[in-house]
């Protein structure tokens, strides 16, 4: 499927304006191999821990986008090449991560697209804890479960409704 979310946004001047269609601010960086990728969202709320990340990335994703608020921590990664294959594997969209990742080589190699606010070596623990499709906000911007998210190389939308 091919976008482009500077059209999109273009092309929707009213959902912009009416709340339902928001531009993430531009904090994250971009890693995998798929440069452009959308679907609805998964999302997970977790703190430096990312046993839960990684048993709802052995779910199959059925295109879907794993959004995870990591509570912006730079102090370790929630996401690796491990589960970065996974993801593929099991037929996820993508995945963003307001948090760090790790691998970067090894997620560079997936045919995945991915987020993040940077790579950091350190992992995680892995406790199970946190919150799974639940509302979350990342930089301000409110993300519910099934909002479709869109990124490219110039963003990340999130969208109330499929815009394709």
């Amino acid at each position: 499927m091919s976008f482009s979310t500077c059209d999109i946004c273009d092309a929707n001047e009213d959902k912009l304006a009416s709340g339902a269609l928001a531009v993430i601010p531009p904090i994250f960086m971009r890693f995998g191999r798929n440069a452009q990728f959308c679907g609805p969202a998964t999302t997970l709320k977790v703190f430096e821990d990312n046993g839960m990340v990684r048993s709802t990335l052995e779910l199959p994703g059925n295109g879907h986008v794993l959004v995870i608020d990591g509570g912006g921590s730079f102090r370790c990664a929630l996401v690796g090449g491990n589960l970065a294959a996974l993801a593929e594997q099991n037929g996820w969209a993508g995945i963003v991560v307001h948090g760090c990742i790790r691998d970067v080589d090894e997620i560079n190699l997936c045919n995945i697209g991915v987020r993040a606010l940077a790579p950091m070596p350190l992992r995680s623990i892995r406790r199970g804890g946190g919150e799974c499709n639940v509302k979350i906000s990342i930089a301000g911007v409110s993300i519910v479960p099934g909002d479709w998210i869109y990124a490219d190389t110039d963003g990340v939308l999130v969208s109330r409704l499929s815009l394709q």
